[in-house]
């Protein structure tokens, strides 16, 4: 589990026009097993990223699947699905609010992407 995903940690690996997309920074990274009973326990990660899962500390492989839903939520709005004044306020929207789909700009977004 990368634990840490967000748009600072995708570089390209040059500048060419087909430079393939590359993920760094694995030091929030750990080992997780497939069927292992275990569940994560320490809250990291960047705030408008993390998982609730993770703010509950109790989380597998999948917070990586909701770093990647909040990435594409940016991509095709221009703007964080929860946000608050400062990190607390930001975690309490990760736990309580589901993210906004009604506005403009998602009127212009096909529903198969939604």
């Amino acid at each position: 589990m990368h634990r840490d995903l967000k748009p600072e940690n995708f570089v390209y690996e040059n500048d060419a026009a087909d430079a393939e997309l590359k993920l760094i920074d694995f030091g929030l990274s750990t080992k997780f097993m497939w069927g292992d009973a275990k569940a994560m326990e320490s809250v990291v990660g960047s705030p408008q990223f993390v998982a609730p899962e993770v703010l509950k500390a109790n989380y597998g492989q999948s917070c990586d699947v909701w770093s990647c839903g909040v990435l594409l939520y940016i991509l095709l709005s221009g703007k964080f699905p929860f946000e608050g004044s400062n990190h607390v306020e930001t975690f309490k929207a990760v736990l309580s609010k589901n993210p906004e789909m009604e506005t403009e700009v998602w009127q212009k977004i096909s529903k198969q992407a939604k």
